[in-house]
């Protein structure tokens, strides 16, 4: 039979895992916001070259990872404040 680790441990591990997840998070937003940027530069009215639908794309995604990482850090405050 297994034991079950004491509820203060759990805690701690699961806000532990879910801080990875958020700079993991974190690091991606950066890489789509420099993606952004890139393409923008890139863009030129004079020879008609733009890159609409990769910027809305890529801004999306940022969006999507921003409410991932509200998500967690929202539930690392639930674990913290919560009485168990």
């Amino acid at each position: 039979m297994t034991t079950r680790p004491p509820k203060d441990e759990s805690v701690s591990a699961e806000i532990e895992k879910l801080t990875q997840e958020i700079l993991n998070l974190e690091k991606e937003i950066k890489e789509c916001e420099q993606k952004i940027r890139q393409l923008r530069d890139q863009e030129d009215p004079s020879k008609n070259l733009f890159f609409p639908q990769e910027i809305f794309n890529l801004q999306q995604k940022k969006l999507m990872l921003k409410t991932e990482v509200e998500i967690r850090r929202k539930k690392i405050n639930r674990l913290t404040f919560t009485d168990f």
